[in-house]
């Protein structure tokens, strides 16, 4: 597999196994049915449990179960799954990153102790409620309201491209707080919401042209009553959520590498097998710029994804750096996906090889967890000091 640089040597033993179960995985129970899950528009729910028992939930976090492997560790894993789908990795990135990380940064004890391990296992599944139908790029603007009552919140609103929501069995849904005293009102908060409490509905969106092995909702709120445990209380404010997102779209960084590689390699060997004029089209100078190019590309965005890794393994690693690489990785994900799409010709439009499936996802994956252009405004903010936001 593409390694230009030798990334590889610098791995540890455990980083590597955890890479080689990850292809081991993909290799046995999905590399030749995931183009059929695409198409039929599901996810392979059956191998949630078990992608729990390889660790694949946010192993790079301690205790309650989880191994807290390393920052390059957990991204490898990223790329791998995301090798195979960006379905697959999504699944995984929203348990981890967007629902366990929350809980295990600003959870009390009971709330750690009762969904950290179960999300960890696989035996729950878990979903992040942010984004609104009027409110994406702009989630302070959220309508979602938690009215105080005597013995808890009543929550109202709606959240949509929530991945997961209709498979979840708890949604940590952010809320504008209403009806406190004057230092809390009007504060964002995480609700941990159970998805069989009454007034919650989680309706999944259908027909989608992209991440199709992906199992997307809503969730609608109408007067769900939660009790005062089930608010996360150890952050109020955007910085809970956003803080989420950095996380998120860490493993992005590293998981559309993992879809660019993918490409690379089915290209190549395309190129190698394909016979056209007496010969590989891989001795055709066009095809060669082509695969030169792409391993140039790919490569660049691999080491920015490992020094991402290396600055967040020191604490280091600022919100600012992400938005770089996960502006850089999807763009670069998304373009060498529609040039190997071009080396297999019409071939490529089928099912039968990934790249075109790749470049279909990446339509998604450049929109979510910040749009290619939000994130080109954070770097604009972060290298001016003016916000283009105000």
């Amino acid at each position: 597999m593409l390694d230009y640089v030798d990334l590889q040597a610098d791995l540890s033993a455990e980083e590597r196994l955890i890479r080689d179960t990850a292809q081991e995985f993909i290799a046995d129970k999905l590399e030749s049915e995931i183009g059929e899950y695409w198409i039929e528009g599901t996810f392979p729910t059956e191998l949630i449990p078990e992608m729990g028992d390889l660790g694949f939930y946010a192993p790079n976090l301690e205790g309650y179960g989880l191994p807290g492997v390393s920052e390059t560790a957990y991204g490898l894993l990223m790329a791998e799954l995301e090798a195979c789908d960006s379905g697959l990795r999504s699944m995984a990135s929203v348990q981890g990153a967007l629902v366990m990380y929350p809980i295990h940064a600003y959870g009390s004890e009971a709330q750690k102790d009762e969904w950290l391990e179960p999300l960890g296992a696989g035996e729950a599944v878990g979903c992040f409620g942010l984004t609104e139908p009027q409110h994406g790029s702009n989630p302070s603007g959220m309508e979602t309201t938690a009215e105080r009552v005597d013995d808890g919140y009543v929550l109202n609103g709606s959240k949509t491209w929530i991945t997961n929501a209709p498979i979840a069995d708890i949604a940590l849904v952010w809320a504008r707080v209403t009806g406190g005293d004057e230092d809390s009102d009007g504060s964002i908060r995480g609700f941990l919401v159970e998805t069989d409490r009454a007034g919650v509905t989680t309706n999944e969106i259908k027909e989608k042209l992209s991440l199709r092995a992906s199992i997307t909702g809503e969730i609608g709120l109408n007067d769900v009553h939660v009790p005062e445990e089930s608010v996360l209380p150890g952050v109020a404010g955007m910085k809970g959520p956003l803080s989420c997102l950095t996380q998120a779209r860490y493993g992005i960084a590293w998981g559309t590498v993992g879809a660019a590689r993918d490409c690379f390699e089915t290209a190549r060997q395309y190129a190698l097998d394909r016979d056209q004029f007496g010969g590989p089209i891989a001795r055709f100078q066009l095809q060669q710029e082509k695969l030169a190019e792409m391993a140039t590309q790919i490569t660049l965005a691999q080491l920015l994804a490992h020094r991402l890794a290396d600055l967040k393994e020191r604490g280091e690693l600022r919100p600012q750096q992400v938005s770089m690489a996960k502006r850089n990785n999807v763009r670069v994900a998304r373009n060498q996906s529609r040039i190997a799409r071009e080396i297999l010709g019409g071939n490529g439009i089928t099912a039968d090889y990934s790249p075109m499936r790749h470049l279909t996802n990446m339509e998604t994956v450049y929109t979510y967890e910040g749009t290619h252009d939000i994130h080109s405004l954070i770097l604009g903010q972060d290298l001016t000091g003016v916000a283009a936001f105000e």
